[in-house]
């Protein structure tokens, strides 16, 4: 049989289609970084500037742009203490999100153990919890342990709430892998660790990678589990910036550099890892 004929608009959208598209999504990408280059000259700009005029006039006038801004916010120790614990409530709560969900979807995967299929189903189970369900109770909980308004007690919500997503979502792409390479792998006598880390970890670095982006910015950017778990000396950015629009109201001086700096960071953890969150999202959807 030949090939299926095309209509009149199937040939017009194949002609032009590819130049058509590039375009509108440059277009869609400059639409999306407004809001962002709008965030970055506010900051550059003085509070009065800020409050008399929007920061698009900076372009008639560049002498507003200045440094003094970013000098404050580093001057301001609340806010430069809240920057340091979103790293130290971040970064654990990614790295164990992610070395105990890839054990466990390779378990789930590949291992065969009583109870394996219900105790999957009961951790996608949990997928539908809310995440305001377990505040209160956790809170009691963490309280009786002496960790509640700490930074441990933040991470441990982030990877007990986080590890359900996280083990669904690499389980599912740790079964795709060809049983054949990992029967080889065990005739060659490997343990079920060494396949692990040298069969299927490599294979799912872009799984890995795409998780890893997605928990680093939703712990980055989250706060409504920091506003009820972290104490004074564990607050993280998120916190501290909304502390200092409810004590000082406008106080754009602090809060357009803090609010580029909170953005700037998941920004460049996106970039670093985009080959490998492209490779995990098209994993699904090509053969």
């Amino acid at each position: 049989m030949g090939a299926p004929r095309r209509g009149f608009a199937s040939r017009v959208v194949n002609r032009v289609g590819g130049g058509l598209v590039q375009v509108f999504l440059a277009l869609v990408a400059v639409f999306w970084l407004i809001p962002t280059f709008g965030l970055l000259i506010a900051s550059l700009r003085t509070e009065a500037a800020n409050s008399e005029s929007g920061w698009w006039t900076v372009f008639t006038e560049p002498a507003q742009l200045t440094l003094g801004n970013y000098a404050d916010l580093l001057a301001n120790p609340s806010i430069i203490e809240a920057f340091f614990n979103t790293f130290l409530i971040t970064v654990p709560s990614t790295v164990i999100i992610v070395i105990v969900a890839a054990l466990a979807a390779y378990a789930f995967a590949w291992i065969e153990f009583p109870g394996r299929d219900w105790l999957f189903l009961a951790v996608v189970a949990l997928l539908v919890v809310p995440i305001q369900v377990g505040l209160i109770p956790v809170a009691k909980l963490f309280g009786a342990l002496g960790i509640f308004g700490t930074i441990p007690g933040v991470v441990l919500f982030h990877v007990a709430y986080g590890l359900p997503f996280a083990i669904f979502l690499l389980r599912n792409y740790f079964a795709e892998i060809p049983r054949d390479l990992l029967e080889a792998a065990r005739m060659d006598g490997g343990t079920e660790w060494t396949i692990f880390h040298k069969v299927v970890m490599p294979l799912g670095l872009p799984a890995i990678a795409s998780l890893t982006i997605f928990q680093f910015l939703w712990v980055w950017n989250d706060m409504l589990v920091a506003l009820v778990f972290s104490g004074r000396g564990s607050q993280p950015l998120t916190v501290a910036l909304q502390q200092e629009v409810r004590q000082f109201g406008a106080n754009f001086d602090v809060l357009a550099p803090g609010a580029f700096l909170s953005l700037v960071v998941p920004l460049i953890v996106f970039f670093a890892f985009q080959r490998y969150f492209v490779q995990g999202v098209m994993a699904g959807s090509v053969k």
